[in-house]
């Protein structure tokens, strides 16, 4: 027989409608949208990004140098290039009303700021009033939540170090602040002109300078990138452009994004579970059919071909209901979801997420679907006469085997290549086969165990009814721990993820952090500054040292990213210090510290763990450009460096001959007891008005504000594997719907109640939701302990409020969804479904 006949009889089962088949499209239909949705806004940011690159970055192209401003000659080769260039200083400092200090983050701009885009202020009015002197005192505009914690209003005055500012307005929409990255504190913006006198930019003080470029219509940005990076050789500048005008928020946005995408293909798998069992129960319904085209010639590859049509098609419409519910929700929401996000958006259907969300979906529906269909190989004409369906061997035979193994590679190969994390895929996908190996050994186990058990909980009838079902053969208890765990374990992962890191930050950390951080403090004013704190019974510590920052040109005289590549360290500019001996509690891990009073080459103790992470070893040489001046020295010595407990450390010490001439500030730690921490801030911030204090906890509360906003994100995508998992769960006892009903009856004829009926299928469905839970709990927490010691590098321990609710999530769900098939099985009349047996 030909394929065209397999076609025909396909679509004549086809006409026979959905029955049985609504599980299999909403399972996938819910897993093919999670991830369109995902890729969709993910595709959305991108574009919008991507649109208004130059308003994000503030202008065409930016150079952006470290400490310093650009030379007279440095700002002509500028001017050269552009048709204007506006100059802008980015630094920390204190913002100071009376008694109240907060930490704020200063953009200083010229009068050309911004190039593109506009600021907008309430009350409304043009940037440049704002600023403008008043009264003898320069305007200032600041974010609102600067504004509320300081209680100011527009007319209230302020001071930045010596300087005094009068509040114009509040800052509502700042064009280019994704550009700047992760703050400290809320925005201020003022004059660059201003602060001549506020004492703030002094020589060796930590700031950045950037320089935005409108350039030409027409100019080739590609040949302006190398001619900065020829006249800037070796300078410290960091390039960038509008073609990518927030690089850190796109990253952050790519990453999240992937792995939500992995998130979501869990919720596949999940919805694999209920895709298999919906297609195996309509198989097990077309038993006699199968056998009756056997006995009239049809051969296996005709009746394989027959139905693998029939659910091909009916694939292809759950994953069309996907794409349209994936594609469709963002644009429907698009208005909700551009006023919570900080970038710009440009949402629409973007081919690419929808294809990658189709092909997911399609080799899911062919992975899960092509065991059951192999089986009709085993269907043969005799079964008519008994059931052969429950007899056919389970395992395929070896070229589905090999179909299926070649469609997973494809799967976890596509998944790498679209998320372009490798490590992240096999991970992620490596973690989620895990816990589905667990699951099912889970599943065989208590099948085992409740045929084990039935026969001796003979004074037990309620609990033995309950382990019987269980451990029979039609009750599906494979399907609901699969479906139900899985969803579980991704939910019990992030919770313990997510408990350890805030318990890492609230409680870990502050036992042992310092209370302040001061910066930019002046070398003249450090004896004043550590006799204030010596003298101070309050103060247990004080940890200071000079502070540099340097970024890393040169490893061995080669361009240092081709030597360590993308290594986090040449990112950007790095902590640089010096010092004639280690710190007491300094650990050396190879080579030897320069003797005291060393006067010879440059020399550098390097941080152990990234030395070994970029390759470096004793006797390599580094340049590091300081201040646009670059010192190239030999690596001596490594040196453990722990940034876990928020004291000073520096990836690069070394001696004070090579750095002691070079214009800078120090760096201090404080350890205070609490309550003489607002004595100590107002007595510093008072003498010497220039240093910026960072309160600790401050700066870790708004790292756990990210953090939590990130676990909540992951949070919603196991949300939506739970969902799934929910419906495979409600799918499974609707099968076992007719079998509960018989069970019933026959009870009934044999004395029992409907009260210990009703108690026997509520057992069964808690204990089931117990091992779903149970499972989901092991899986949970190894999972959660991976990622905490490998991926965050804290300590781990259970958090056991979240476990715990793992638990008794997945009994109240298993209960929910058993008792909302018992109430017609209760109901049912013995006499009526036993002689429908007959």
């Amino acid at each position: 027989m030909s394929l065209a006949q397999a076609a025909r009889m396909a679509r004549r089962e086809l006409r026979g409608g959905l029955r049985g088949f609504r599980l299999f499209l909403a399972c996938l239909a819910l897993g093919v949208a999670a991830i369109a949705a995902v890729g969709s806004v993910r595709a959305a940011i991108e574009a919008g990004l991507a649109r208004e690159g130059a308003a994000l970055l503030g202008g065409d192209a930016e150079l952006e140098l470290t400490y310093r401003f650009a030379t007279v000659e440095e700002r002509a080769w500028m001017e050269a290039q552009a048709l204007s260039v506006s100059e802008i200083a980015e630094f920390r400092s204190m913002a100071v009303v009376g008694e109240d200090r907060a930490l704020t983050q200063v953009k200083a701009v010229d009068a050309l700021y911004p190039l593109v885009g506009a600021v907008r202020l309430r009350p409304q009015m043009p940037l440049a009033q704002a600023l403008s002197v008043q009264d003898g005192l320069p305007g200032a505009v600041m974010e609102r939540a600067l504004i509320d914690r300081l209680g100011l209003r527009p007319g209230d005055i302020f001071a930045l170090g010596t300087q005094s500012y009068r509040l114009s307005a509040e800052i509502t929409r700042e064009p280019d602040s994704a550009a700047a990255g992760f703050a400290l504190g809320p925005r201020t913006l003022v004059t660059r002109d201003s602060l001549g006198q506020s004492g703030l930019l002094a020589p060796g003080t930590l700031y950045n300078s950037k320089y935005r470029l409108d350039l030409p219509a027409g100019t080739d940005i590609d040949t302006v990138e190398a001619a900065a990076t020829e006249a800037f050789t070796d300078t410290g500048m960091r390039w960038r452009d509008a073609r990518n005008g927030a690089p850190g928020v796109a990253r952050f946005v790519e990453r999240l994004s992937a792995f939500l995408i992995l998130v979501g293909l869990s919720g596949l798998a999940v919805g694999g579970v209920g895709v298999s069992a919906a297609v195996r129960s309509y198989l097990s319904r077309k038993t006699e059919v199968i056998a009756t085209l056997r006995a009239l010639g049809a051969d296996r590859a005709t009746i394989f071909q027959t139905y693998f049509i029939q659910i091909g098609v009916l694939s292809l419409a759950g994953v069309a209901i996907g794409l349209i519910l994936g594609g469709g929700v963002p644009l429907l929401l698009a208005p909700l979801i551009e006023a919570r996000l900080p970038v710009p958006a440009s949402f629409g259907l973007y081919p690419a997420p929808l294809t990658e969300a189709a092909i997911y979906g399609l080799l899911t529906a062919f992975i899960f679907t092509l065991w059951p269909l192999a089986r009709t190989d085993e269907i043969r004409a005799a079964t008519l006469f008994r059931d052969a369906w429950a007899g056919a061997a389970r395992l395929p035979r070896w070229p589905y085997v090999l179909a299926t193994a070649a469609s997973i590679c494809t799967l976890v190969a596509l998944a790498g290549w679209f998320n372009g994390s490798w490590w992240l895929t096999l991970w992620t996908l490596g973690g989620i086969a895990g816990a589905l190996v667990l699951l099912v050994i889970a599943a065989a186990g208590i099948r085992a165990l409740a045929r084990i058990a039935a026969p001796r909980l003979r004074g037990y009838p309620r609990l033995r009814w309950s382990m019987a079902a269980i451990g029979g053969p039609g009750e599906g208890a494979g399907a609901v721990v699969l479906s139900l765990g899985l969803g579980l374990s991704v939910l019990a992962a992030v919770g313990q993820i997510d408990g350890n890191l805030r318990q890492a930050i609230a409680g870990n950390l502050p036992d042992v952090a310092p209370s302040y951080f001061f910066v930019d403090i002046q070398r003249d004013q450090m004896p004043g500054y550590t006799e204030r704190l010596e003298n101070d019974p309050a103060v247990s510590r004080i940890q200071s040292a000079p502070m540099l920052r340097g970024v890393i040109t040169r490893i061995n005289g080669r361009p240092a990213r081709e030597v360590a590549g993308e290594h986090w360290v040449l990112r950007g500019d790095r902590g640089v210090t010096y010092a004639d001996r280690p710190d007491a509690d300094a650990v050396i891990t190879a080579g030897s510290w320069w003797p005291e009073g060393y006067q010879g080459p440059p020399q550098i103790s390097f941080a152990a763990e990234e030395a070994e992470e970029m390759g470096l070893s004793l006797g390599d040489t580094l340049t590091v450009n300081i201040l646009g001046r670059d010192i190239t020295g030999e690596i001596t010595s490594f040196q453990e460096v722990d940034y876990s407990t928020a004291s000073i450390g520096f990836i690069i010490t070394m001696p004070p001959s090579a750095l002691a001439g070079a214009p800078h500030t120090f760096i201090s730690t404080v350890y205070a007891e609490p309550q003489a921490e607002a004595a100590i801030l107002r007595d510093l911030a008072s003498r010497y008005p220039n240093i910026t204090a960072i309160r600790v906890k401050d700066a870790i509360d708004r790292v756990a504000d990210v953090l939590a906003g990130l676990a909540a994100a992951t949070s919603y995508g196991a949300a939506a594997t739970l969902l799934t998992g929910f419906l495979v769960l409600i799918g499974a006892a609707a099968a076992g719907a007719e079998a509960r009903t018989f069970e019933a009856a026959l009870l009934k004829t044999m004395g029992a109640s409907r009260r210990m009926i009703a108690a026997s299928f509520i057992l069964r469905a808690a204990l089931l939701g117990l091992a779903a839970g149970a499972v989901a709990l092991l899986a949970g927490v190894l999972g959660g302990w991976a990622v905490s010691t490998f991926v965050m590098e804290t300590e781990f321990s259970v958090i056991w409020p979240s476990a715990l609710s793992i638990v008794a999530g997945g009994i109240i769900v298993t209960v929910l969804a058993g008792l909302g098939f018992a109430r017609r099985a209760l109901n049912a009349r013995p006499a009526r479904v036993l002689r429908a047996r007959e």
